[in-house]
């Protein structure tokens, strides 16, 4: 996302609280007098997207991204890219991988001025270190000593006050000489806390002497076995946001509580010396919540060790890396996001209004093919048997630009099995014995009967063309029917497995209100299906996205795709089949 050090917004952009204090930071210059270590002048808008790299990134992730990386880019400033690796139980290199490339996808980058702006909190851990002593020879921290199950109950709860810990008015020098033994590692997991000292009885929970440091003898997959205490998320964002000269912290609402202490640690930090005016400061907004989905790390992961998906980017699942190989595109995430807009206050969003956002930005883009996904076998016969004629049909109807592609028509095709009716209900204007209909960019054609098998099961329809009627001479206009139905030459067919995906849950909140979420899983979420696709899908490269004419839009799968046999995966319907 490489920006110029411009502040001026473009014009129309969509209005949100967020601008506003935007705007009337740029207007009264509360940033404008910011330099960097080498004297150059700082952007006025420098935002971050922090994740934890203990996961992979999914839909709610993405609208983080495009807000931060967004409003840096409208503002001519700049946005980082930041891991908080503060836990080394729960992270991994893998994770941070595919979050650089997720983000990436998604059409951002943190590039500015010829820098690339990506940092580590553990890149601060001597830093962050050097200020909690400072904390604790200032007087606002203290080591507790006390176990964990007498911390929780002296922590109180939002009736009750908390009680102070027994610990708390340790010397600064002890605490001081405990905190170097902790980070020496002469003590177990759980046998000391570094805690700030503000007050138990703050009826803001966050503000009860909040822990700052932790023992945690594990392996942190950069530092190694360098530290054996870690900072707590708490206490290193507002100090990471301050050193990499965040003006606007942006975060999702349930950070709302957490406020109070940002403001704290970075007040502290400043009063030291340790951090320079202005402060970052922190916003809150409502998270992106999406019907029909979960986001739970932890029930995400239940689906995949419970085989219920393939893994973290199965393309049901809500995850970055699952939406790219289902198909979804970046441009139709940025434009889904865009329109949900920025607030205060949680709601849901349905997931037509993102499916509506996929289409219009496929529809423009995506070349059109025909594809047969549950082939019945149609035997022209009075087609001369042997020959092939070649039909014509654009590359997409709107852009002839584009221009045309070519298939053959011979006396054999494959056509869907729901375009025949033995015996046709009302309003059936598809084939049946005696009905006329066009194959679409080829001949009219009359149905004179079908063969079954042994159990009575249609296994071949026949008809009749008529050698005048090809669309586009002019013979076709003497005809007049009803049907148009698709179709696919057997003996040139490109065979080709094709992944029918939908929603994954029936149930538009399935974890709501303590349900089971597995008792509202989709059935159909996932149909595999051998079909029949014209022949110069042959061709098709991965993640190479078409519309299946009548049946919607599709992509040639990322991983399982080859050279000279694709596997498609469908992206969306053409129409939502889930309105009420």
């Amino acid at each position: 996302m490489s920006t110029e050090n411009n502040n001026a917004p473009a014009a129309a952009l969509p209005s949100n609280f967020l601008r506003a204090i935007i705007d009337a930071d740029l207007a009264a210059g509360n940033y404008a007098q910011r330099q960097d270590g080498d004297g150059q002048p700082l952007p006025q808008v420098i935002t971050r997207f922090p994740p934890e790299p203990n996961g992979y990134l999914h839909i709610g992730h993405a609208k983080s991204i495009c807000l931060n990386f967004g409003l840096a880019r409208d503002y001519g400033g700049r946005a980082h890219l930041r891991f908080d690796d503060t836990n080394p139980t729960k992270e991994e290199q893998e994770y941070v991988d595919t979050i650089i490339d997720s983000v990436k996808w998604l059409g951002f980058d943190w590039e500015n001025g010829g820098k690339e702006h990506l940092y580590y909190a553990s890149d601060y851990f001597d830093q962050l270190y050097a200020m909690a002593e400072y904390l604790i020879t200032s007087g606002h921290a203290y080591v507790d000593s006390q176990s964990a199950d007498d911390m929780a109950a002296n922590r109180g709860n939002f009736g009750e006050a908390g009680k102070n810990s027994p610990f708390r008015e340790r010397s600064a020098d002890e605490s001081l000489q405990l905190f170097r033994r902790m980070k020496a590692g002469e003590f177990e997991d759980g046998a000391h806390i570094l805690r700030a000292k503000i007050d138990m009885a703050s009826p803001n929970m966050n503000m009860r002497d909040p822990a700052i440091y932790r023992i945690r003898h594990a392996h942190h997959h950069r530092t190694g076995d360098q530290w054996c205490i870690y900072p707590m998320y708490d206490y290193t964002h507002p100090i990471s946001d301050a050193l990499e000269n965040i003006t606007h912290s942006i975060c999702t609402l349930e950070f709302q509580d957490h406020r109070p202490f940002y403001d704290w640690v970075l007040e502290r930090l400043a009063e030291g010396g340790f951090l320079q005016r202005p402060l970052p400061r922190q916003y809150e907004f409502a998270r992106l919540n999406v019907t029909y989905v979960i986001t739970s790390k932890r029930k995400l992961r239940q689906l995949i060790e419970e085989g219920i998906v393939d893994g973290w980017d199965d393309p049901r699942m809500p995850t970055i890396v699952g939406m790219r190989r289902r198909g979804f595109t970046p441009e139709s995430l940025q434009l889904f996001c865009e329109r949900t807009g920025v607030s205060k206050s949680d709601g849901w969003i349905d997931m037509s209004a993102f499916e509506g956002c996929l289409r219009e930005d496929l529809d423009p883009k995506a070349p059109r093919a025909t594809a047969v996904l549950r082939p019945l076998k149609l035997i022209i016969d009075n087609f001369p048997a042997g020959e092939t004629i070649e039909c014509a049909s654009p590359v997409h109807p709107h852009f002839p630009e584009r221009g045309m592609r070519t298939f053959p028509i011979s006396n054999t095709l494959w056509i869907e099995a729901d375009d025949f009716m033995e015996v046709p209900s009302k309003g059936y204007f598809r084939l049946f014995p005696g009905n006329k209909v066009r194959l679409r960019y080829g001949y009219v054609v009359e149905c004179t009967g079908c063969d079954k098998d042994a159990d009575g099961k249609v296994i071949a329809v026949h008809c009749n063309y008529f050698a005048d009627s090809k669309s586009g001479s002019e013979g076709s206009a003497n005809y007049k029917v009803k049907g148009n139905i698709h179709w696919v030459s057997a003996a040139h067919a490109v065979e080709a497995e094709v992944r029918l995906y939908d929603r994954l849950f029936t149930d538009p909140n399935p974890d709501s209100g303590g349900k089971d979420f597995k008792l509202s899983l989709n059935p159909n979420a996932k149909q595999v299906v051998s079909a029949y696709l014209e022949p110069g899908m042959i061709n098709a490269q991965a993640e190479q996205r078409y519309q299946f004419e009548r049946h919607g839009y599709f992509i040639a799968d990322r991983i399982d795709s080859k050279p000279g046999k694709p596997v498609f995966n469908r992206i969306v319907t053409l129409k939502d089949s889930w309105g009420k």
